[in-house]
């Protein structure tokens, strides 16, 4: 079974958090939260208080994809924190799964693993994610690195993690009415 480290830094935000880990686990997919401190409650964007699985630690290279949300000041808080660089370099030296959206993907930046590959961002992040190649899409795949926009797009990019760990997401994309939303 596929095992997939979210991490949680104070200041997340809820729905690129939440919304991910709600639909990975529907796809019986293997999914801790991480936290950064001694305090496994984290507080969210919108000052939500959510407890996180585990504390943030070596354990999660053994994981099979590693996932960063965005959220303000959440993605500031991984962009200034050097153990999340080194771990991104770690799965992106191993060809592990790294996922990232929103404000999150300034981290990927920092850890200097986008360098000529197709990314997406929040608006205006074209001018922060300048060692990739910037596109217009929801969500952007390039061989392991997944990124997306941002508040809007986790349904699209949780889909797109649960595929490139095998699973087939036409019966869950149907049940969480994600057809409907697109007008299909």
């Amino acid at each position: 079974m596929s095992k997939v480290a979210v991490l949680m830094a104070e200041g997340y935000e809820e729905g690129e958090t939440l919304t991910i880990v709600d639909l990975l686990r529907r796809h019986e997919i293997d999914v801790d939260t991480f936290y950064f401190g001694n305090d496994p409650f984290v507080l969210s964007m919108q000052k939500i208080l959510v407890k996180a699985d585990k504390q943030f630690s070596d354990e999660i290279k053994n994981y099979d994809m590693i996932v960063l949300p965005g959220g303000r000041p959440g993605g500031m808080n991984l962009l200034e924190n050097p153990e999340v660089i080194q771990m991104v370099q770690y799965f992106n030296n191993e060809h592990k799964f790294i996922g990232a959206m929103c404000s999150g993907t300034v981290v990927l930046e920092k850890a200097d693993v986008i360098k000529g590959r197709k990314v997406t961002g929040y608006t205006g992040y074209q001018d922060k994610l300048l060692s990739g190649h910037f596109t217009d899409a929801l969500v952007q795949q390039d061989g392991n690195l997944i990124t997306s926009v941002g508040p809007a797009t986790p349904y699209p990019f949780a889909y797109k993690l649960c595929e490139v760990l095998g699973k087939n997401t036409e019966d869950s994309r149907k049940r969480t009415l994600y057809t409907l939303a697109k007008g299909k």
